[in-house]
């Protein structure tokens, strides 16, 4: 690997923790040991590019329990090497202790914290499971809006919280 590679690629590497961690004012609640964890990656194939990196097949990041994983992860950052935007396609998995998110799609925005995950969604939390075409998830603040999929519905179960007697 070349030295301007590795440059490149160790800040974005280490800025794709964002993927992973809700916003610092909220990181000690949300995330946990997760924020001081290393962050590992993968993929079949990488591609180094000016503006990011494009990792594909069996594409992942993980940062202490919370994970990152779709067949594609383009991971965009701006010209000093911090992380704006990523863009996942296909089979793509959010997973940290408290929920998981699946969808065909999804972006991340790194300005508002924000990730958009499309098509065929399903955002389970703890036994509750909501289903829906769309789903916006701060990840500083957990609020969640879903709107409706194929039949224009928004569906979920929930289970009332049980109270030890």
């Amino acid at each position: 690997m070349s030295m301007s590679i590795l440059k490149f690629a160790l800040p974005v590497a280490a800025a794709a923790a964002l993927v992973l961690l809700p916003g610092a004012g909220d990181a000690q609640s949300r995330a946990g040991a997760s924020a001081d964890a290393p962050v590992m990656w993968g993929a079949d194939n990488v591609t180094y590019r000016a503006d990011g990196v494009l990792l594909e097949g069996r594409a992942e990041i993980l940062q202490g329990d919370n994970r990152m994983r779709a067949s594609r992860l383009n991971i965009t950052a701006d010209a000093n090497g911090q992380l704006t935007r990523v863009e996942a396609s296909g089979d793509v998995y959010y997973v940290t202790p408290a929920e998981t998110m699946r969808g065909d799609s999804a972006v991340y925005t790194v300005s508002d914290d924000t990730v958009v995950v499309s098509g065929d969604v399903i955002l389970t939390q703890g036994e509750n499971v909501m289903t829906g075409g769309r789903l916006t998830y701060n990840l500083r603040t957990g609020e969640a809006q879903i709107a409706g999929g194929a039949n224009g519905r928004v569906q979920g179960v929930f289970h009332p919280q049980r109270t030890a007697r």
